[in-house]
């Protein structure tokens, strides 16, 4: 598979020949699976500690009749009661139903919440996700909007700018304008406990970048609302398929398409 070369202006200056990590099958059960257990790793480990709630009180329930602080006949509920000095009983403690009583099912830190996926799986995945970059069905369903065919291919001097306008002005030209103005215009404000979270706003993704070698690129693309910039060693499911949802619009430089085929990379 072949695909044109856009200059810094926008025009077609020549082919490159795509590598064969683009000529994989599209496996989307396999990316939303890679995609499961990447996001796993994001989650922290959580539990209540052994014994909170029962083995830092007093509180006993007596059974016995006759017997001091014995819990029956008293007119109050047979429940574990704290003792106090005097040989009085205090509130009840201890069951859940009790204020400052412990969890009834507290958060346990034996449970599994990271996903394992397999090695060759992962990358097969990835590779997946990489050719489905080439799909203009499946980034529409994504709702990018554009006006170009795919894959998009730049030249290596794009990989030298510096300033943020002349990487919006690059894939303005390339036909992505109204991809950038749906991600500027799309951020909106979380709802409810989520406000509180990853800043409080939701970023549509946009345009991903991938470079073979960084001079300077990633610095001037790392502002643009939706935009993402990676190396081609670096790239994850997240950036490839985001939600798990492959056909990210994804420009990729000469150099990070030498890459994946000198190298062979994702391959197992």
């Amino acid at each position: 598979m072949k695909a044109k070369v856009h200059s810094m202006e926008g025009t077609a200056a020549a082919e490159a020949q795509m590598p064969r990590q683009f000529e994989e099958e599209y496996r989307p059960d396999l990316i939303r699976r890679a995609f499961h257990a990447e996001r796993s790793l994001l989650w922290q480990p959580k539990g209540a500690m052994k014994g909170a709630g029962i083995d830092y009180t007093t509180a006993k329930y007596y059974g016995r009749r006759h017997l001091a602080r014995s819990g029956i006949n008293i007119g109050k509920a047979r429940l574990p009661k704290e003792k106090i000095p005097g040989g009085g009983m205090g509130r009840t403690l201890v069951v859940p139903n009790a204020t400052k009583g412990r969890r009834a099912h507290p958060p346990k830190p034996y449970k599994t919440i990271i996903e394992r996926i397999n090695y060759k799986e992962k990358n097969k995945a990835i590779r997946s996700a990489i050719a489905a970059t080439c799909d203009a069905k499946l980034a529409k369903a994504r709702g990018h909007l554009f006006d170009c065919a795919l894959p998009l291919v730049a030249d290596n001097s794009f990989e030298g700018v510096k300033r943020v306008k002349d990487v919006v002005g690059v894939l303005e030209k390339m036909g992505l304008t109204q991809d950038l103005e749906r991600a500027r215009n799309g951020r909106k404000q979380r709802s409810g406990r989520a406000r509180l979270r990853k800043g409080g706003y939701r970023q549509p993704s946009s345009v991903l970048i991938v470079y073979g070698k960084d001079s300077g690129l990633w610095r001037a693309a790392r502002n643009i609302p939706g935009v993402n910039c990676a190396d081609v060693k670096d790239l994850t499911i997240e950036l490839l398929a985001p939600g798990g949802e492959a056909g990210r619009l994804t420009v990729w430089t000469q150099d990070a398409l030498a890459a994946l085929d000198k190298q062979g990379l994702y391959y197992a």
